[in-house]
């Protein structure tokens, strides 16, 4: 029976919490970045025509 590499599973773990970690500091970053009123549209779940991604027909 072949022994589970404890050290392969751990930085496997290690690295998905720093790709995590990125994510928000980037999301964190772009947030400071964007203007008050479509931030308050954004924290509020609304979209804005810029974020708006539907095809009009």
């Amino acid at each position: 029976m072949a022994k589970t590499n404890f050290a392969y599973e751990k930085r496997q773990r290690e690295l998905e919490k720093k790709r995590k970690a990125e994510e928000k500091a980037q999301k964190k970053q772009a947030s400071k970045h964007q203007p008050a009123d479509e931030q308050a549209a954004d924290e509020a779940g609304y979209e804005t025509p810029e974020t708006d991604t539907t095809t009009p027909e």
